[in-house]
């Protein structure tokens, strides 16, 4: 069969299977307006505190932060198709409230966020960013989850788990083009063709349905992908689980953060709002909340060391 042909195939039997077999929203998460189980916060006098008394918010008395509708359960919008709802924006009401503000989600594309935030059309951008060095000349930084991806496979697949690159010894391996999940497994091949092990067979998709479908099919056995958006799948679809999670910055730790402009101020008082969310327990039960948890950092930190510059 042609390579084009192929494609026309399986691009019909995604749509077949998306449009049938797989839910649009999981049940195991609140996608609703209403967020009825929304977790809120007390107000910190602490982290009020630390507010710089010259920093002008967008609006006074109001918390007004950017974030990406890109997907559940880290930000999407809810069943109503206008009010943006996920751990983005649970946690950043989260921190308003710690902060004793009122908050302001203004969705915007994920590629306008530096040009919005420089230009001081919000106060901060909470939105899956992650730390890196190139990022810290412009912007400074509030860590509040660990960058992970997540390694998923079938749920009667025989792979149990995979940790470190001899796990994914001679696995076919899905992943997307020029990803920087695609850069570590690289570097995961390498360490084992050197070590004489077999090589991983990395396969590319042009899209997720068509992604799945091969896991699903038998033709991969793995799939690697941000881990929030692998958790919504094998919630929504209850035919996939975890074996394992990739750090974003293996192999070292790479952290997300709440943005801000370079040299505000407003970061140490984000720091102390995130740390206070977490002695609280608050922080915890918003990850829970969207089955987050392996997510969560022991505590939050100012501009600490972030992806090197490529």
């Amino acid at each position: 069969m042609k390579r084009w042909t192929f494609r026309i195939l399986l691009a019909a039997l995604s749509a077949i299977t998306l449009a049938g077999a797989q839910p649009a929203y999981s049940e195991d998460f609140d996608l609703s307006p209403q967020q009825a189980g929304r977790v809120r916060a007390e107000k910190s006098e602490a982290a009020t505190a630390a507010i710089p008394r010259d920093f002008k918010f967008v609006t006074p008395g109001t918390f007004t932060v950017a974030v990406s509708p890109g997907g559940p359960p880290l930000a999407t919008y809810a069943t109503d198709a206008q009010t943006v709802v996920g751990a983005d924006p649970d946690y950043a009401i989260a921190v308003a409230d710690t902060l004793g503000l009122k908050i302001e989600l203004v969705p915007v594309a994920w590629i306008d966020w530096p040009l919005g935030l420089s230009s001081g059309k919000y106060d901060a951008v909470i939105s899956n960013v992650g730390v890196t060095e190139q990022r810290k000349e412009k912007f400074d930084f509030s860590t509040y989850r660990q960058g992970l991806h997540g390694f998923f496979v079938k749920a009667d697949s025989p792979v149990q788990s995979i940790k470190e690159p001899k796990d994914a010894a001679g696995l076919r391996i899905i992943v997307g083009a020029g990803t920087n999940q695609e850069r570590i497994l690289l570097k995961w091949n390498d360490k084992n063709v050197s070590a004489g092990l077999k090589p991983l067979e990395l396969q590319y998709y042009d899209d997720e349905a068509a992604s799945l479908l091969a896991l699903s099919s038998g033709r991969a056995d793995v799939i690697v992908q941000p881990n929030a958006q692998l958790v919504y799948i094998a919630s929504r679809d209850k035919n996939t689980k975890r074996v394992g999670t990739l750090s974003a910055g293996w192999p070292e730790r790479s952290d997300v953060a709440i943005t801000t402009r370079k040299g505000s101020g407003l970061a140490n008082a984000l720091t102390l709002a995130t740390n206070t969310l977490i002695a609280s327990g608050d922080y915890a039960k918003i990850l829970a909340r969207w089955q987050l948890s392996e997510e969560a950092l022991p505590k939050s930190e100012t501009n600490p060391p972030g992806l090197p510059k490529s």
